[in-house]
């Protein structure tokens, strides 16, 4: 037995021996607590809980997380349940505090059950832990005769999609799985499965490039395009830069002109941008 598991069944030898308190007990102890921060009282009053941490802890063992993990997540709600409890409302406290100790520790086991992050909200946290109980009891009703459909059965149940409950089985299915996980098939020798990941997306690096570059350009086709008269960029944008570009014809009649008069200004316009581009980045259209 390795010294750690030793420790944790002295933990728990250790809380089940602590004496119960009586209400007037908890009672007073609660009140110096609260009203004089006295640490001895909370000490007793938490001690004196620990079984029903333990006990609490023991309903979510099957979720394949430590039972040492999870009592310590109790134990916090059980400090937290302490840090609010009210003695005055006349409410044993430990039934205000099972529900601190309680929803810790599924907040624990959500955290940690998967690596996937799951939902959060009340209903997917009923969804996540009645799913099994719920199929099962519906399963046994469907034996029994009753035509029921399981995945719609649980939804109405528990108040979510039927969307919900199939991804929430899918979830529940299986483990997690490493991408650095080696391949079975041996044909596939030492590679892993995030090896046979293929992304057809381009690389950060590239993306950042691209931004970079398209906003360099954009900047010397402002300045070139700066060098046009109001006439030839008024041509050059809508038969280069517009997304319907225009004729020859419908742009000569607008400026009152020829079509072959456009065209010449507009070859004149391209020349005139070229060279311009050329004397801000020699480069840029070798």
């Amino acid at each position: 037995m390795s010294p750690t598991m030793g420790m944790h069944r002295q933990f728990v030898r250790a809380a089940m021996r602590a004496p119960f308190l009586t209400r007037e007990e908890e009672h007073e102890l609660a009140l110096r607590w609260r009203d004089q921060k006295d640490s001895a009282a909370l000490d007793r009053i938490t001690t004196a809980h620990m079984r029903l941490v333990i006990a609490l802890a023991a309903r979510f063992r099957n979720y394949g997380l430590p039972m040492e993990d999870l009592i310590q997540e109790g134990h916090i709600g059980l400090m937290q349940a302490a840090s609010r409890f009210e003695p005055d409302r006349e409410v044993r406290f430990s039934t205000y505090a099972a529900w601190w100790i309680r929803a810790s520790i599924q907040d624990f086991v959500l955290r940690n059950w998967s690596i996937v992050r799951g939902g959060t909200s009340s209903a997917q946290k009923a969804l996540f832990f009645n799913l099994r109980r719920l199929r099962a009891k519906i399963a046994q009703r469907i034996v029994e005769g009753e035509d029921l459909d399981i995945q719609d059965e649980i939804a109405s149940t528990i108040g979510v999609s039927r969307h919900d409950v199939m991804a929430m089985e899918a979830r529940l299915s299986g483990a997690d799985t490493s991408l650095n996980a080696p391949m079975t098939d041996g044909d596939a020798g030492s590679a892993e499965r995030q090896d046979f990941l293929i992304s057809t997306a381009p690389l950060q690096d590239e993306l950042v490039a691209d931004q970079i570059d398209s906003a360099r350009r954009l900047a010397w086709l402002q300045s070139g395009l700066n060098s046009l008269s109001d006439r030839e960029l008024q041509i050059v944008e809508a038969r280069r830069l517009a997304d319907n570009t225009a004729t020859l014809e419908s742009l000569g009649a607008k400026l009152g002109i020829s079509k072959e008069r456009v065209r010449q200004i507009e070859s004149r316009a391209l020349e005139k941008l070229k060279a311009a581009l050329v004397r801000l980045e020699p480069g840029l259209l070798a």
